[in-house]
């Protein structure tokens, strides 16, 4: 540790230290080898398992510091850490671990009437600066994502996490040393000081690219004041919409699991869309079950008369709730469902229900969002449920990565050129 580092009130010396440290790490792990990298995610792998109650410890003091914060009970739930969910982020590194190593990994190669043969090649971003709130496991999915594709990382957990962070982050050092690479490959800013994201924002001499994991505020922050390139996560304004051919069955489950299963992850339903046609009996059946559920169901004036449920406002439109609220509303038709969302959505995930192929088609070609799910839970939209091991987050912008952002997303690519010395006429 640099000396530097020991004054935790000089944010941006400490800032500058990490950053030429990291710079120099990546330069390392640019060229390391694939079972090295896939060593020491093993190695963290099994340090989460073996250090599991010093973590669960570290965590309670972090639910302690949030319930004294105020935090809502689906924030809670973010921060929680459970022996079952670092048994789930022990398997997350471990899936990391086996996956193909992305870098080095030819995209495209051609030949050409000049004498050159050209190849495409995936190349490591760099250093990648990521800022969270509140879940922890987040540590262990981007510092294992990163090392994975080859760049050196720079986490910023939220003040709410940062004892849980803390320890995660010494399992991911501790696979670092066993396989012999830079120990500075995945750092953790030491400190719950705001100030330190804002200078963080500011690295371009140390830092490629920033990936904002939060709400609103911490995106709309990084979107404000970032001179680094930024993979924007914006919120999970995520619309369900109930067609008229939609099956019944099908439509009670995944609307339910949309909304319930886990209220404060960004695929968690926010706004339900009912054509018109079925408002008396699909809609009528699925708002009933979710307010069984124990979900407030804030109703436009079509859907009051189903008893309990709430008036809805205009300010009930483009809200994300991470609660056990949802917004509901009667649509004409599916152009009408597909305004809405183009109107109020995040281009995050939206999902139609329906058997109409015809329908799910149009929903397909006019919805202009990252993740859009057919007949599935929106509570899918997750790397690790699209094959990814993890996610450091999901990219809802349109600029190099899109979606669940892994290990491949988080490359970049350089051309290699090569002939039997041609020269240009």
């Amino acid at each position: 540790m640099g000396k530097a580092m020991k004054d935790l009130t000089d944010i941006p010396a400490i800032m500058t230290d990490l950053g030429t440290r990291a710079r120099a790490a990546a330069a390392v792990l640019a060229f390391a080898p694939p079972e090295a990298k896939a060593a020491a995610l093993e190695a963290a792998a099994e340090a989460v398992w073996t250090r599991r109650a010093e973590i669960l410890e570290a965590n309670a003091k972090d639910l302690e510091f949030g319930r004294d914060k105020g935090l809502s009970e689906a924030m809670m739930d973010r921060l929680l850490l459970t022996e079952d969910r670092l048994r789930g982020v022990a398997e997350g590194l471990r899936a990391i671990a086996a996956q193909p190593d992305p870098v080095g990994e030819v995209l495209a190669e051609w030949d050409r009437p000049n004498g050159l043969h050209i190849r495409r090649v995936r190349t490591p971003l760099g250093v990648v600066g990521v800022i969270y709130e509140s879940r922890p496991n987040v540590t262990a999915d981007a510092g294992a994502l990163c090392l994975k594709s080859g760049n050196a990382v720079i986490l910023r957990g939220g003040s709410e996490s940062h004892h849980s962070s803390t320890a995660l982050h010494a399992c991911l050092v501790d696979g670092l040393r066993a396989a012999g690479l830079p120990e500075d490959a995945i750092q953790l800013v030491p400190t719950r000081d705001r100030a330190a994201v804002s200078e963080l924002l500011s690295m371009t001499d140390y830092v490629d690219v920033i990936v904002p994991r939060g709400g609103k505020g911490l995106v709309g922050l990084v979107q404000r004041e970032a001179r680094v390139p930024v993979f924007a996560h914006l919120e999970g304004i995520v619309h369900v919409y109930i067609d008229k051919e939609a099956d019944p069955v099908t439509a009670l489950k995944v609307v339910k699991n949309a909304k319930t299963r886990r209220t404060g992850i960004c695929g968690a339903a926010e706004c339900l869309l009912i054509h018109a046609e079925v408002v008396d009996t699909i809609g009528q059946g699925v708002i009933r079950a979710l307010l069984e559920s124990g979900v407030e169901v804030r109703a436009d004036a079509a859907l009051q008369a189903i008893p309990g449920t709430v008036p809805a406002t205009s300010e009930d439109w483009g809200r994300e709730y991470l609660d056990s609220i949802i917004a509901a509303r009667v649509v004409a038709d599916e152009d009408e469902a597909i305004a809405h969302i183009r109107r109020y959505g995040s281009q995050h995930t939206d999902c139609i229900l329906s058997q109409d192929e015809a329908a799910i088609d149009r929903f397909v070609e006019r919805v202009d969002s990252a993740i859009v799910m057919i007949n599935s839970s929106t509570q899918f939209a997750d790397g690790g449920e699209f094959g990814m091991g993890a996610e450091i987050g999901i990219a809802t912008g349109k600029m190099h990565a899109r979606g669940p952002v892994g290990a491949e997303q988080l490359t970049s690519f350089k051309y290699v050129v090569r002939s039997d010395g041609a020269t240009r006429a």
